[in-house]
């Protein structure tokens, strides 16, 4: 690696050219980076939606949800199919393998459900839908106002559509919550029988009409006439105007029907702090900025306002919390290098040496920050918070060299000389470090599932942050060195420069505590081993009283609630208790603005379609307010009031993330699956700390069977069929066609009056037959029987799920305790159980992160296998490893912090970051082996002279992260904070007992086998074990040492005299590196003539 020192030094403008440029790009790349709260993710899972208006969920489940089961089984990389079917919808969910090409598995998903959609009933026409979190929202507004919803609906498509579509990034904005004008036919069906009138005639009237067909070609002299016939229906007047074939003659449709353009009946309501209004939904592309499409369209807000003439309400924008939580941590990243910086200045006493070595922190963040720009990469706060963390780490490589230079110049070395040489000594040493803790982070590829997606990003910034600084240390430090460290004069001494800094190395606190420990630790090994296991031991102890959980809330500052009443609650009664919710709302301070969207008859893919029994709301918190705080009051509130069904609070946090325990239920028959669900609500209800507990296996609930009487209908001349649709012709209309009236294409339907409102109207509905007019109980029998209300398959078994919003601080006690009671129960024969929810990818994610950190440990073993040579060496070094755990677990106890998975990837980190330490010192203790001490003098010698860059690079990590894991800002520390915690305690505890513990094993391990080696020489007569020693070799200013009973002299050669070896100049005298870097640049005194 040192070929790169010598190109730097030969091309030193050069080098500060690309610095010069990189830092350019870098500060153009900051504002070119697109901002999110999280990196993209991917959902391996697609959604497939179909609706049947009326249709039970037997019906749907045998004529819809079962074929499109079966189609999908087939497709490549399906994990899971799971189906949940309701009155009128059918939803079903298939999730694939981690991994799988989603846009591949879409199109098989295509391709499987359009091969079944002829068996399918007729308008059933699935939707299939996948994506990630680039789907969702940047923002989202609700607009009020205008004269009617449809003179509001065409103000917003012809003003504020177009203006925020044509932002750029926006990729889409859709209006919701609008009912669009159609044409409605309502025949009179008295009229229609009088004339003799086959009612689906009317469904069919404009493919008889309206149509225009082109002919053909007539020539007329040299000029060629297309001929096309028909005109196409322009208005409603025209439509009434169409004629029917009848029994006694043509028949205008304006005759037996009445015709006009009109609103559908509401499926749903949506209000905006209680006032009627539609949602404005927009979308970002992929490499759209949501926080830069924001501002633009708040910018806009006044001037669309003025524009449409409606209120525009932000009720949902991704932004403030964005740029809140991207400012905490930049302040706490800034806040961290500032100390990082005052840290060396501390050490060194150097100004000069002090900015060269900050030079690399700067320059290391914008070459990752240029790395994410070029992979397309968004500043989120997983990287920012890699770019924090590395900010205490990328500074190590530049000290090391740093000081290494500067002891060689002070050795009165020629410049270039005394930088090559000192950059060729620590190149391996630094190289080996900097990628045993690069190493770490390539494990996290195999860390599949959500985990894996959201910290590659904060892995890749790392790994390019710590690459970077190992290039600008062994580059840009060098050339700054050459131009700012200047050696002593030319006829400075030393050797008394050497001398002055040893004795005033030896009288420092720090040496004066560490020698006695470190002369303890290699002379009183086992009690220094025993001490160790110890501390294990404590550690085993300590890590019993953890606790843990998935992710921490985020802290965002948006609450989504779910309201829902009894299936077969009407529209109406559902927005009435909608309406009670909205006034506690309403009557809070803390609330910024709120929504509400009561019944849902579209497909949600995420939910299936609550029907008008339930209702979403979607509450902005004044900022700074208590989420967590206001969530337990509401709940708390809603808990006291009756008549408003249930509300659920969360469920997912606002990061995205569940924060549901679930308990999924399955058997083989209807019954087992009933009684088997309801003992596991009961024990899910009984489990600490758990709130909204529901399952998804609902009771049944009445409807109404028609069944005809085939031997009355065939007599009225009516089939089962005909008499089905026009039951449902009843309840809902049939289409018709589409038309274009005044621009906009309407669709055109057949609607046979207001449904009926009991069963005593369903029963008198009159049925139009080819003999007159009957009513329904003349050719059917009306009952009301129990039924579903809905039903839920997973892999084409009958299952159900047990959930519950889990509110306490220890997940894993929780499941815990929850497996208990559940394997003590006594379920039904063929009903079985699985823990899902949170307690699964709590479990998926904690065993993939175990598996990441032993293979980090094993490929950094490899690594300094490759450095060192040997194979005891490292395990040595690894060592370090369990003893950061040790901090780690006692700083998350202290702090309260629970064992998450922010903090397991800090352990991961830990794994490359605390064998760093013990790399330099053992790679010093070899040094000074190979140039002729003995083991005990080489270790105690090594570990005094490596005692401060070891602590300097430790508390410049430690007080870079200090920042982050108080939460100084308290803005993005869900996952930041756990981290910082985790590496700042893991760090204190492996770098006290690295100076420790490591020389002491050292010592053992390197004594037995130079005994071992030193026996064999004996043997074969080549040493001799016991020489006698000069008495003018003896140290002069060592103090006299406890005997050792394992102590190796180093032997005399049968070749006669002592061994003499020759360190190297910057070996010799052993001083103290960053001593020297104090000493004052004095001219000796000349001795007098």
């Amino acid at each position: 690696m040192s070929i790169l020192t010598r190109l730097s030094l030969a091309n030193r403008g050069l080098v500060a050219l690309i610095a010069i440029v990189i830092t350019g790009f870098g500060l153009f790349a900051i504002p070119s980076l697109k901002q999110q709260l999280f990196p993209s993710i991917e959902l391996p899972a697609a959604f497939v939606g179909a609706a049947l208006p009326g249709a039970g969920p037997e019906i749907i489940q045998d004529q819809v949800t079962e074929p499109i089961e079966d189609a999908v089984k087939g497709i490549d990389g399906v994990d899971k199919v799971t189906s949940t079917t309701r009155e009128g919808s059918a939803s079903v969910v298939v999730e694939f393998v981690y991994g799988t090409d989603i846009a591949t598995a879409v199109n098989q998903l295509t391709t499987a459900v359009n091969r079944i959609q002829p068996t399918l009933p007729d308008n059933v026409e699935p939707t299939i839908f996948a994506g990630g979190t680039d789907d969702i929202p940047a923002i989202i507004l609700a607009a009020s106002g205008g004269s009617s919803e449809s003179d509001l609906l065409a103000k917003l498509n012809s003003t504020v559509v177009p203006e925020l579509n044509a932002i750029d990034g926006v990729r889409d904005t859709q209006v919701t919550g609008a009912r669009e004008a159609q044409v409605v036919i309502t025949p009179d069906l008295r009229k229609v029988a009088a004339a003799g009138v086959d009612p689906k005639s009317l469904t069919t009237v404009l493919q008889a009409n309206g149509v225009s067909i082109p002919a053909g070609t007539v020539v007329d002299g040299q000029t060629a006439l297309n001929v096309q016939v028909g005109t196409p229906v322009s208005s409603v007047d025209q439509l009434k105007g169409l004629f029917l074939t009848g029994a006694r003659g043509p028949v205008k449709l304006s005759d037996v029907a009445t015709v006009e353009s009109k609103l559908p009946a509401p499926t749903s309501f949506t209000r905006t702090d209680g006032v009627d209004s539609l949602g404005i939904a927009v979308t970002a592309r992929p490499d759209g900025n949501p926080v830069d499409i924001s501002h633009q369209v708040r910018d806009k807000l006044a001037d669309l306002e003025k524009d449409s003439g409606a209120k525009l309400t932000v009720i949902t924008d991704q932004a403030p919390f964005v740029e809140r939580s991207i400012k905490g941590l930049t302040e706490e990243g800034l806040l961290g290098l500032l100390m990082a910086v005052i840290v060396i200045l501390v050490f060194l006493l150097s100004v000069r040496s002090t900015l060269v070595t900050a030079v690399s922190i700067p320059l290391s963040v914008l070459i990752a920050l240029i790395a994410l720009w070029i992979g397309d990469y968004s500043l989120n706060l997983l990287t920012l918070g890699a770019l924090t963390i590395a900010i205490g780490r990328v500074v190590d490589d530049s000290i090391v060299v740093l000081e290494n230079i500067k002891r060689h110049l002070e050795y009165g070395e020629p410049k270039v000389h005394a930088i090559t040489a000192a950059v060729r000594e620590v190149a391996g040493a630094v190289t080996a470090s900097t990628l045993t803790t690069v190493a770490v982070f390539a494990p996290i590829a195999l860390v599949g599932g959500l985990v894996g997606q959201i910290f590659s990003s904060f892995a890749i910034t790392v790994t390019v942050a710590l690459l970077a600084s190992l290039l600008v240390a062994l580059t840009v430090i060098p050339a700054l060195a050459y131009w700012f460290l200047k050696p002593p004069a030319a006829n400075a001494d030393t050797e008394a420069i050497r001398r002055a800094a040893e004795e005033k190395e030896r009288g420092s606190p720090l040496q004066r505590g560490y020698l006695p420990v470190i002369r303890f630790a290699t002379t009183r090994r086992w009690t220094t081993v025993l001490i160790g296991i110890a501390v294990l031991i404590g550690t085993f102890v300590l890590s019993t009283g953890l606790k843990t959980n998935f992710l921490d809330q985020s802290g965002q500052d948006t609450i989504s609630m779910e309201q829902s009443l009894p299936v077969g609650t009407s529209l109406a009664t559902t927005d009435a208790a909608a309406k009670q919710v909205e006034g506690v709302l309403a009557a809070r301070d803390d609330v910024k603005t709120y929504q509400v969207t009561v019944g849902n008859g579209d497909f949600n893919p995420f939910a299936g379609s609550g029907g008008a029994s339930g209702a979403s709301f979607n509450i902005a918190l004044d900022e700074g307010v208590d989420a967590t705080k206001v969530t337990d009051e509401l709940r708390a509130k809603f808990d006291s009031m009756s008549g408003i069904g249930d509300v659920k609070i969360g469920g997912q946090d606002s990061a995205g993330f569940g924060t549901q325990l679930a308990v999924d239920v399955q058997a083989s028959d209807e019954q087992a699956l009933a009684t088997a669900t309801d003992q596991v609500q009961k024990v899910v209800a009984g489990t600490a700390d758990t709130t909204d507990v529901e399952s998804s296996l609902a009771a049944s609930v009445p409807r109404l069977d028609v069944a005809v009487k085939r031997d009355a209908a065939a007599r009225a001349g009516l089939t089962e069929a005909a008499i089905g649709q026009s039951v449902a012709g009843a309840f809902r209309s049939a289409p018709a066609g589409r038309i274009t009236v005044d621009g906009t294409t309407q669709d055109v339907v057949v609607s046979f009056g207001t449904p009926p409102a009991d069963p005593a109207a369903l029963r008198a509905l009159p049925i139009s037959t080819p003999r007159g007019v009957v009513r329904l109980d003349q050719v059917a029998d009306v009952r009301q029987v129990a039924g579903p209300e809905q039903v839920t398959r997973t892999d084409g078994n009958r299952s159900a799920s047990v959930t519950a919003t889990y509110t306490g601080p220890n997940l894993s006690k929780a499941t815990a305790d929850l497996k208990k009671n559940l394997d003590a129960l006594t379920l039904p024969a063929g009903a079985s159980y699985s823990i899902g929810g949170v307690s699964a990818d709590q479990a998926d994610a904690f065993k993939q992160l175990g598996l990441a950190v032993l293979a980090a440990i094993a490929i950094v073993f490899i690594i300094m296998v490759a450095t060192f040579r040997s194979l005891i060496q490292p395990f040595i070094l690894l060592v370090s490893i369990p003893f950061a755990a040790t901090g780690a677990i006692a700083l998350l106890l202290i702090t309260g912090t629970a064992l998450g998975v922010p903090a397991l990837i800090g352990v991961l980190m830990l794994v490359g970051i605390v064998v760093t330490n013990a790399i330099v010192l053992m790679d010093l203790i070899n040094h000074y082996r190979v140039n002729g001490m003995g083991v005990q003098e080489a270790v105690i010698e090594g570990g005094r002279h490596r005692l401060r860059p070891i602590l300097m690079t430790a508390i410049a990590t430690i007080f870079a992260l200090l920042p982050m894991a108080l939460g100084i800002t308290g803005e993005g520390g869900f996952i930041s904070q756990p981290l910082a915690i985790v590496v700042i305690g893991g760090l204190v505890s492996s770098t006290l007992l690295t100076l420790v513990l490591v020389p002491t094993l050292y010592t053992m391990v390197e004594n037995r086998k130079e005994k071992r080696r030193l026996k064999r020489a004996a043997k074969r007569g080549e040493i001799d074990l016991f020489p006698v020693p000069p008495v003018d070799e003896a140290p002069r200013d060592e103090e006299p040492q406890e005997p050792d009973e394992e102590q190796v002299p180093v032997p005399a050669t049968n070749g006669g005299g002592a061994h003499e070896a020759q360190p190297s100049g910057a070996l010799r005298g052993y001083t103290d590196q960053f001593e020297v870097l104090k000493m004052p640049k004095r001219r000796p005194e000349q001795p007098p003539a």
